[in-house]
């Protein structure tokens, strides 16, 4: 059994050793320490890739992105440093890290100045998506980095590099930092600066834990007390690095799972026939969860019983705060007008619905209000015509057989103790008129 045990660990040990794809050590340090070096040709491909990267935000394009980060050299550096701490060779370190805070400092400064003299300036999409660094990203850069450390360093390489770079993502967080300095927005700036910095620490710590997992050999002669402070500053920049994105994180996932609750609480509560929810928002300033509404109204009453079972999809610290009536129209204006362009044909049907929907509303609340009409009049009803016991109101079309016009007018129906004489039914009909305000209403009356 132990035998079989033992044989069944070689196996899988051996799948998963990467030992024996191992490039030379000399060739792969040497590739590495080419990447570095930055001047020349490769400050320019450099400079060109950022201007690229910045039209693409600019322009809100997904594939000039992607192509501009295929052609971007800033990995070099970054790898150099992990690789060189993990063999211990501090002058490649140094190397590195000054080749680092120079191609930094220069895409920063060729980004500022490409948004300076473009004419456009809104925030796209692709510009805003870099500016909220969270844990993910994190992992996002240690996977990345291990891929692509474990890719240089063994044989049949592939595309491995190329598609490390896009995941990534080192260039457009430079950019939008650029962004944020031409435009004067700081936390654009700080946001996306420290998305780079997240990216970049954890690149370097994924490339030297593997290239310890490789077995790199160290460079001799090494003082051990500034190998072990080297060692403490890793482990410090790694943890400080950390702790910010962690606590974004959380702050992300609480709130997804807030909008996940609210979204559960509207479709079960208040989106019904004739109604719809345009929209739903949880303001965490205000503790409020805002809702606009557009078609059949929700009642008052609607409104309270949902407002006490929100409890029960974990949102009991928001206030339900209903957006409907002509305080729609304006939000959802509102809300269009600060959409991005990518989704103008959404937003033009989201119109249309709405202003169906309002047009229908206009028909119901036409057809109940001279349902509900006679309950008002009651009162001067009793006061003025005593003998009136019932009353009934509603909007008549009549057509014309001849032709296609057709004439809209309230028909009335009074039911009295007694016949009322024609000039008091004309007076009714003239203060009905008045009341309802009609154009034209035919009264009948009937004796009960």
């Amino acid at each position: 059994m132990e035998e079989k045990k033992e044989t069944l660990w070689k196996v899988v040990k051996g799948y998963f050793n990467a030992l024996p794809d191992k490039e030379s050590e000399k060739d792969t340090i040497k590739q590495i320490r080419d990447d570095v070096i930055f001047h020349g040709s490769n400050l320019w491909v450099l400079i060109f890739s950022i201007l690229v990267a910045s039209l693409g935000l600019n322009v809100n394009s997904t594939a000039v992105i992607i192509g501009a980060m295929l052609i971007s050299p800033l990995m070099g550096p970054i790898v150099g440093i992990g690789a060189s701490v993990g063999i211990t060779d501090f002058e490649l370190v140094k190397q590195s890290f000054k080749n680092f805070a120079i191609s930094t400092a220069i895409s920063v400064l060729s980004a500022t100045l490409y948004f300076s003299l473009s004419p456009i300036t809104e925030a796209q999409s692709e510009l805003l998506a870099r500016t909220s660094p969270t844990l993910y990203d994190v992992l996002i850069a240690i996977c990345g980095g291990a891929a692509g450390i474990i890719a240089l360093c063994t044989k049949g390489k592939g595309n491995v590099i190329p598609g490390v770079a896009i995941a990534t993502a080192l260039m457009p967080p430079l950019c939008t930092a650029g962004y944020g300095i031409a435009i004067g927005n700081f936390s654009f700036f700080i946001g996306a600066f420290y998305l780079y910095f997240i990216n970049s620490v954890f690149i370097c710590a994924a490339t030297f834990l593997g290239i310890r997992m490789l077995r790199f050999r160290r460079k001799e002669f090494v003082d051990a007390k500034r190998l072990r402070k080297v060692r403490i500053y890793i482990v410090v920049i790694v943890s400080l690095t950390m702790v910010p994105a962690a606590y974004m994180t959380i702050g992300i996932v609480r709130h997804s799972m807030a909008e996940s609750n609210a979204e559960r609480f509207v479709k079960a509560e208040l989106d019904g026939k004739g109604t719809q929810i345009v929209s739903h928002d949880l303001d965490e300033e205000r503790q409020t969860l805002d809702i606009v509404a557009v078609g059949r109204h929700i009642s008052p009453k609607t409104i309270d019983v949902a407002a006490k079972r929100m409890e029960l999809y974990h949102l009991s610290h928001y206030k339900l705060n209903v957006i409907q009536g002509s305080l729609s129209d304006s939000a959802l204006m509102s809300k269009l007008h600060g959409a991005t362009a990518g989704g103008d044909a959404a937003n033009k049907k989201l119109m249309e619905q709405s202003a169906e929907m309002d047009e229908l509303q206009r028909m119901v609340d036409g057809y109940t209000f001279y349902e509900n009409m006679p309950i008002e009049l009651k009162g001067e009803i009793n006061t003025l015509w005593p003998s009136i016991r019932t009353l009934s109101l509603s909007l008549a079309v009549e057509n014309s057989m001849d032709s296609a016009s057709a004439r809209h007018y309230v028909v009335a129906v009074a039911g009295c103790k007694k016949n009322l004489g024609f000039a008091e039914t004309a007076r009714l009909r003239k203060w009905l008129k008045a009341r309802v305000r009609a154009d034209s209403v035919r009264l009948f009356v009937t004796r009960q």
